[in-house]
């Protein structure tokens, strides 16, 4: 019997690759010559740099960056010498926790961050990029990133205008021929599941911009200001794509990679599953066992156990998630190619004692689903 472990990380619980180790102690518990592949997984949002380096036996190299607010923060990234391919969570310089809430200020919040961690990826001879953009602070459209990489953006006085969103409503003119010039032979990948586009009641300010702190006149003031990025964008290269999917991604972040840097926006856990080879790692599974800290029928939009799930389908394996918490709409995914669905956790655990205990549950459940296997 083939059994592939594909699981997410477990919030604040373990890792994708303790998911996997645990999963691997229930199984061998019960089926001691099943053949057990693990395949440690993301979607692109926390987790997505452990998944990669773990799966392919990369490095994590860890720099000083600004935070969204300037402020120097620590931030890693993964780097897999053998691709040249770099592993980047924007969050991790950029991210929303970075802040503290009542320090938050989306106008001013800049992804420079990010521009320096990807030059760091290009000081260690990256050609490869994937950027996993969940979770950030920013709004302004990817600018803070470009400047970061040598493009200029100025007001009509030449001035370059100061960090954040907020600051492109003064937009005049933007220069790209500072960048740096080895972005020329780098290919990004975005792994986003956000298909927002730039602008609109369904773009980066109105959307998010009040889940980062925007007020409504904030979010008047950041849509005003990307669509001054749009207008001076098509100016400056001759092209500007506002409404493509993603482009709202992460503040515009996905608009500014896309633009400026050629990127291409892929599904998150659609991106992780081929970099880290899930589906060759499919061939011939009779079981998948995957699955993330909560489980519901949002997880059918984008998260990494239905991901899964669907690319087992395409091998005839069945499938089994396992949470630390299983909604009652879950449910749904028994109609869209899941077996089961187990929840690790028994009811009124407390929360600390079942983060606590994530492993050695997920151990023995593992190994009671087996259990039923063998019937």
């Amino acid at each position: 019997m083939k059994i592939v472990l594909a699981p997410d990380s477990f919030k604040e619980s373990m890792t994708a690759s303790q998911a996997v180790a645990a999963l691997r102690e229930g199984v061998r518990s019960v089926l001691p010559e099943a053949e057990c592949l693990g395949v440690p997984m993301a979607d692109g949002g926390e987790g997505t740099v452990d998944a990669v380096v773990d799966a392919l036996g990369g490095d994590r190299i860890t720099v000083e960056v600004s935070d969204p607010l300037g402020r120097a923060v620590s931030a890693t990234y993964g780097y897999v010498a053998e691709h040249h391919l770099a592993v980047i969570e924007m969050a991790s310089a950029s991210g929303l926790e970075l802040v503290a809430p009542a320090d938050r200020d989306v106008l001013r919040a800049s992804t420079f961050g990010v521009g320096q961690l990807i030059i760091s990826a290009l000081d260690h001879s990256a050609t490869e990029l994937l950027i996993g953009i969940g979770g950030s602070a920013t709004n302004d459209g990817g600018t803070g990133m470009l400047a970061a990489l040598g493009a200029t953006f100025t007001d009509a006085d030449g001035t370059p205008l100061p960090p954040g969103g907020a600051a492109l409503v003064q937009l005049q003119n933007i220069d790209v021929s500072g960048l740096d010039p080895r972005l020329a032979d780098v290919h990004i990948r975005i792994a986003s599941d956000v298909t927002a586009p730039l602008l609109g009641t369904r773009g980066a300010s109105a959307i998010f911009g009040p889940q980062k702190g925007a007020t409504p006149r904030d979010v008047e003031i950041l849509e005003t200001a990307l669509t001054r990025l749009v207008q001076v964008t098509e100016t400056a290269l001759g092209h500007a794509g506002p409404d493509r999917p993603g482009a709202g991604a992460a503040g515009g972040l996905g608009f500014g990679l896309m633009e400026f840097l050629a990127a291409e926006c892929i599904p998150g856990v659609e991106l992780i599953a081929q970099t880290v080879g899930l589906e060759q790692s499919l061939a011939g599974a009779d079981w998948v066992f995957t699955g993330e800290g909560s489980v519901d029928a949002q997880t059918m939009l984008g998260k990494t156990p239905f991901g899964v799930a669907r690319l087992a389908a395409r091998t005839g394996a069945r499938v089994v998630i396992f949470a630390g918490r299983v909604a009652p709409d879950a449910d749904i995914l028994l109609e869209h190619g899941v077996e089961k669905l187990v929840a690790i956790t028994e009811p009124g655990t407390q929360l600390d004692q079942a983060l606590r205990d994530g492993p050695a549950a997920l151990a023995l459940a593992a190994a009671a689903v087996c259990r039923t296997l063998q019937r």
